[in-house]
């Protein structure tokens, strides 16, 4: 696993969890603009990133085996003070599930776009997602053409970015092997009871009511093709005190279309000192 570790050693943690099918570069500005006075932890998940990629008969893609990841390099960098977590996407199934594992090393989180709970009920699976998990054609599609961080680097920003930063989000997925776990990601939404990591998501989503007492921000693009507003009353129903910024003309890619006004304000929010409210409501 390759992750980004920047920062004092011993300075407050801040752990970045990215999803699919993204990696670490998705959080380089907000690393560099906390690196100065917190320890900046962002790995990129296996399969992603700079992260080995393995066949599938060596490592199984499956939710278990992400929240073990990232409970093995919290080990490995002996994280004993409590840490910040940032999720996006998946990142958010993933370190949700960690962090009720360990609810003891966390104090602060910061949610964008993202779910650690069952779709909500009036919502359905996109078409392009259920194309890629469920048939045959999006398999290869994905596999083949890279069609789901191909499509990503075009949909997920809803403001203009540049051809290079377009590129690096889809870099590290650049043959048929190196695009196994974009297309694992999609296979292992756990929608139903049959599904690897619904049994997972369904206790992770009983425990996150443990952290309503932790300052949070929840931070949302409205343009979202996927996480949209049913998604973001749900996190307000589980944190109705959280600090909420909507932004309603940013997408899925929330860092980048948010710029330095979201950037100030995450940095703010996790380099306030004085929690006694818990944080605050608003817009």
């Amino acid at each position: 696993m390759h992750y980004l570790d920047e920062g004092p050693r011993d300075a407050p943690p801040v752990l970045m969890l990215h999803g699919n099918p993204t990696w670490s570069f998705y959080y380089r500005n907000l690393v560099l603009a906390l690196r100065e006075s917190h320890r900046c932890i962002v790995p990129d998940h296996i399969g992603c990133g700079l992260s080995d990629k393995p066949r599938t008969d060596e490592y199984d893609y499956h939710l278990a085996s992400r929240i073990d990841d990232i409970e093995a390099l919290v080990d490995h960098l002996d994280l004993r003070h409590p840490l910040t977590l940032v999720v996006h996407d998946w990142g958010g199934m993933i370190g949700m599930a960690w962090a009720v594992r360990h609810p003891e090393l966390v104090e602060k989180l910061v949610i964008m776009n993202t779910a650690a709970f069952p779709i909500p009920a009036e919502k359905r699976l996109p078409p392009a997602l259920a194309l890629a998990r469920n048939s045959r054609l999006g398999a290869w599609l994905v596999l083949r053409w890279n069609a789901f961080s191909g499509m990503a680097s075009r949909i997920a920003f809803k403001k203009p970015v540049s051809q290079e930063v377009r590129d690096a989000f889809t870099v590290p997925y650049d043959s048929p092997d190196n695009r196994i776990a974009t297309f694992r990601f999609v296979q292992d939404i756990p929608l139903g009871e049959n599904d690897p990591g619904f049994d997972i998501l369904l206790n992770t989503a009983e425990h996150l009511g443990q952290f309503k007492g932790l300052p949070c921000l929840i931070a949302w693009g409205e343009r979202d093709f996927v996480f949209d507003q049913p998604f973001l009353d749900t996190w307000l129903a589980i944190y109705p005190e959280a600090k909420v910024l909507r932004f309603p003309d940013c997408g899925h890619y929330i860092l980048e279309d948010g710029g330095s006004a979201l950037l100030n304000a995450i940095r703010d929010f996790i380099e306030y000192k004085d929690d006694s409210t818990h944080g605050h409501s608003g817009e």
